[in-house]
């Protein structure tokens, strides 16, 4: 009998015990299934995570450099970065004048604000002070009506672009361009709706579809803009190196504030490369721990696998001595029973991808975009059998090392 052929009779084997008996297999399935339904939903739940975190960032840019007074991601003595000198619109107008190469520097400024219309209600939106040069530093773009003009920053107008989850809210799909908006105290006319975007919440950042965006003039005018911290973000030129373009920014706005040679920034230059790493690396714990979790799971359910193994080989001894004397070889039997174990994983496998499916459906309709990938599935089965070809291996082996005589006289 060619290898091919004992191993497919080795499979028919060990699913014929499995089918003789199902109750033992379902039990010792349950510490498999668990694990894979742990494995996959891991897997899914974290690729999910990152897909939805890298599509909102997006918006950020990818060349676009932003410069704040402290950095999204804190690294040093908070108190320190704390008493620098606040950003200022005159750093944004000097760096606009002296950065001849970039293409666009907006400077935003932000508070929180009640929202309303008339009597709906929604406390502590976030307000948004920019400019028309939103537009090119952002890939997001209104989805209703207009941004702001160049015109609208200078005159100070009271109008304001709102983001897709606010205009359900408040105008409950209705179209709101030219309807009123209440901030705080203040009215101001809507004139547009922004697509929607997303959220970079994972480290506190912002609900883009939750946010009022202002003409940064008349958000300075209303909102008070003289103690508050302003940021700019800058847009670096097509194909530009972003490397060397960081470098020449940081020179001009040494030159800015006035530092001298050898002194520290009192400033930081954010991208969105900074929130992805630390992404990666809060998320590289994060598996770290599911993975772990995970194992235990399936060692357990393997040590259940062997133990039933174990029992399989003392109730068929007699049919192992009988193989053995009309001529069946170690190897046989050892492919028999480590090919039996793997199906009882196989099957558990099988379960816990289906139910993996389920987990991957609710996760989808109640948290973020998820779904079980074919790479996931092959995983989760790749595991599943490796759990059952080691768990099976020491049973396998002292079946094979039976010795015919005294298998044939076992009662």
């Amino acid at each position: 009998m060619s290898r091919g052929h004992a191993a497919v009779e080795s499979l028919r084997i060990a699913f014929a015990a499995l089918r003789a008996n199902p109750a033992r297999g379902v039990l010792t399935t349950l510490g498999i299934i668990i694990g894979i339904v742990a494995v996959s939903t891991t897997m899914t739940a974290a690729n999910g995570l990152a897909n939805n975190f890298r599509e909102n960032v997006s918006v950020l840019g990818t060349d676009v450099l932003y410069v704040s007074r402290m950095p999204w991601i804190h690294s040093g003595p908070f108190f320190e970065l704390r008493n620098r000198p606040r950003l200022t619109l005159k750093d944004s107008d000097k760096l606009e004048r002296s950065l001849r190469s970039a293409v666009a520097v907006n400077p935003t400024a932000e508070t929180r604000r009640p929202v309303k219309v008339q009597s709906e209600t929604i406390d502590g939106i976030q307000i948004i002070g920019t400019t028309d040069k939103q537009m090119l530093v952002s890939s997001a773009v209104p989805e209703i009506g207009r941004f702001f003009t160049e015109f609208d920053v200078q005159t100070r107008r009271r109008v304001c672009v709102i983001g897709s989850t606010l205009h359900e809210q408040l105008y409950h799909g209705r179209d709101p361009v030219n309807k009123e908006l209440r901030i705080g105290r203040d009215t101001f006319r809507v004139i547009g709706v922004m697509e929607k975007q997303g959220s970079a919440g994972f480290f506190g950042g912002p609900d883009f579809d939750s946010q009022v965006l202002v003409p940064i003039t008349t958000f300075s005018k209303i909102f008070g803009g003289r103690y508050r911290d302003f940021n700019l973000a800058v847009k670096a030129p097509a194909g530009a190196d972003l490397a060397d373009f960081e470098y020449e920014l940081v020179g001009e706005m040494r030159k800015i504030r006035r530092l001298e040679p050898g002194a520290d920034d009192n400033f930081a230059i954010n991208k969105m490369d900074s929130l992805l790493d630390a992404f990666n690396n809060v998320m590289g714990t994060l598996l770290l721990i599911g993975m772990s979790v995970t194992g235990i799971s399936l060692f357990v359910g393997g040590v259940g696998v062997m133990n039933i193994m174990f029992v399989s080989v003392t109730e068929r001894t007699r049919e192992i001595g009988i193989r053995k004397a009309i001529g069946a070889k170690r190897r046989a039997i050892l492919q028999q029973f480590l090919f039996e174990a793997a199906a009882i994983c196989l099957v558990g496998g099988a379960i816990g991808v289906a139910l993996s499916f389920l987990t991957a459906a609710l996760i989808d309709r109640l948290l973020m975009p998820a779904s079980v990938s074919p790479v996931i599935v092959g995983i989760a089965l790749g595991v599943s059998v490796v759990v059952g070809l080691i768990a099976g291996l020491i049973p396998a082996w002292r079946a094979s090392r039976l010795n015919p005589i005294e298998a044939l006289r076992y009662e």
